[in-house]
This record gives structure tokens, sequence and C-alpha cells, in this order.
């Protein structure tokens, strides 16, 4: 196993690899944000990929997959000899017999879904336990962030986090009890975190894991017209604003932009596109959603590639043209 440069998570005491394995499209295909039929096998060779790559930890979801990715994560960890790297997975989304998902975030469901998520991960305790989208109910946020601090303190949980909350949202969440991390999406496409959320987590000491840093696919160098079109049936990202034009050709015009830039460095322009978000000094750590063991070291490099400020002046000037900062 490689060592990767670590970082400590907000107020834990976990020192998280620059890069994590996201657990998101490994859950496969036949729910609303599938990413179409995938191969339990190569999943699992992905995972013990990244593992032996140096990545020490894993971010899954008790609806990625309608608890699927959380049952592979469990196989691939089991089959795995080397030491276990920390687990981390989410709340809140929950689903009925026919597959439709709703947001619930009331306390008993909170505990049905963590004993729940226990059960799959064949885990006594999750490292990081998170709630995966807010809700706007009067209350619903701290009703839900008090569920989680009492896992906490029962010992089912390690450390607790938000996803996808915005500073005034954080900010309800802190009154109640401390936030160990955030994690958002961003990427050089997706930047309105830079404004108000990454200024409050760097005051409050909140751990910040970025997911989505090559935007889904977008930004990989990999993506073209072809293979858009040639996406399964169920994969979210055909309805997706950002895979449409305008938007697209504008994202494809950022990756020509990156393409020198990864050339001079002798890696991929996801590679630099990962880095990229792993340079904000608010940024611990950053999801990379993997289905193959060559996806796995396609991107790895982006744990130790330091992009010099010319580089960076190079980006900003891409995304400028291409109208997507911002």
């Amino acid at each position: 196993m490689r060592v990767m440069k670590t970082r400590v998570l907000g107020n834990s005491d976990m020192a998280l690899s620059a890069i994590g394995l996201g657990a998101w499209a490994i859950g496969g295909g036949g729910w609303a944000f599938g990413w179409g039929p995938q191969d339990d096998a190569a999943s699992v060779a992905a995972i013990h990929e990244a593992l032996d790559l140096g990545v020490n930890w894993i971010d899954t979801a008790a609806v990625y997959g309608l608890g699927h990715s959380e049952t592979i994560v469990a196989r691939a960890l089991a089959a795995h000899p080397g030491p276990r790297p920390y687990v981390f997975t989410k709340c809140g989304l929950r689903w009925d017999t026919q597959g439709r998902i709703r947001r619930d975030l009331s306390p008993a469901s909170i505990r049905e879904e963590c004993e729940a998520s226990l059960r799959r991960l064949r885990m006594e305790v999750i490292d990081l336990y998170q709630i995966h989208w807010p809700s706007d109910g009067a209350g619903e946020i701290e009703a839900a962030w008090g569920a989680l601090a009492d896992l906490q303190q029962a010992g089912k949980v390690r450390w607790i986090g938000v996803s996808n909350f915005d500073a005034g949202q954080m900010r309800r969440a802190l009154a109640i009890a401390p936030v160990t991390s955030l994690q958002p999406p961003y990427s050089m496409i997706r930047r309105d975190i830079e404004a108000e959320v990454l200024p409050l987590c760097q005051r409050q000491g909140i751990g910040v894991i970025a997911y989505s840093p090559m935007a889904s696919g977008l930004l990989t160098g990999t993506m073209t017209r072809e293979r858009l079109a040639g996406l399964p049936a169920d994969d979210w990202r055909r309805g997706e604003p950002m895979f449409q034009e305008p938007a697209l050709s504008r994202h494809l015009a950022v990756v020509e932009r990156l393409r020198p830039i990864a050339a001079r460095h002798g890696c991929s322009p996801g590679e630099v596109a990962v880095a990229w978000v792993l340079r904000h000094p608010a940024v611990t750590a950053a999801i990379v959603g993997v289905r193959s063991a060559e996806q796995v070291r396609g991107v790895a490099g982006a744990a130790t590639l330091e992009l010099e400020p010319t580089d960076l002046a190079e980006i900003e000037a891409a995304l400028g043209v291409a109208g997507t900062s911002g």
C-alpha cells in the first residue's frame, strides 16, 4: 500500500487521504439517481485498487442503489487483507417497495436507517454519519441533528456531518451540536460554495469533503458527446442540464483548456480538476467516484499533484472564457 498525504477532518481524529473513494455509482441502476447497471466484481476490484494505492476512506450512502452500494462496500472490505479504511455513509433518504425516494429526517427514521446501514456494512460503528440532504421544515434540521448527536453518544457512530447544507442550515445544526464535516458539490464548474460556505467552514473548523470534483465525469477528459449518447437509459446524467446544450459545449471547452496543463504534469485533465479542488485551503479531501480499477489508477495521481500558480491562472482564464466561474 502506498502512503498518501493526509489531512485531519474537522474536529475528528481521522487523518484522511487527499482523495477518497465515492461509492455512488457502484450502487448500480434501477433507481432514480443510478448510473446504469454495474459489474459488482469490477466495483470490488476498484475498491481494492484504491486501498492498495493508499486511499483510506470510502464514502457511500444508504440510498445508493437502495442499499446495494453499502452491501458491495462490505463485500469488498471483507475480501481485502489490509487495514480497514474509514467508512462514511448517510441518512435521510428513504425508499418504498416501488423504489420511490422521499426525504425523512425524523429521529425515529434516522435511528432505523443507522441500524440498517450497520447491518449492510457489517460494522459495529460508522466512522462518519451524515445527513444526506437538508429539509426546510420547521425544526426538522434541529431534530435530525439532535438524533445524530444521540447516535454519537450511544457509540453507534464516531463522528457526525452534513451534506448539501448551505451556510444558514449549518448554523442551525451548530446550535445543537458540533459539526465535524460538510460534504458539498464542488468543482471548476460549480463554485457557489466559495462565497459563504467555505469561509464558514474555515471559521468553525468544519472539515470539507468535496464531492463531484470532476463534475460527474464531465471534466475527466474522457467524456464525449458520443459517449454521452451511449449512456444507459437509467443513467441519471441523461436528464441533467449540465450534460445538455448549451452547458455541455462550455464544459467540454474547459476540458480542452485543461489538456495542455495536464500534459505538462504528465497526468489527465480529470486529475487536474481534482487537484484544483484540493488547492482550496478549506477543503480537507475530495471524493472520487470510480467503478473499475482502471479508473482508480487514472485519477490517483490527483492526490499528489501540486498545481503551479501559472497553472491556476491558466485555469481561471479558461473558466472565465467559458463562462463557468462564479
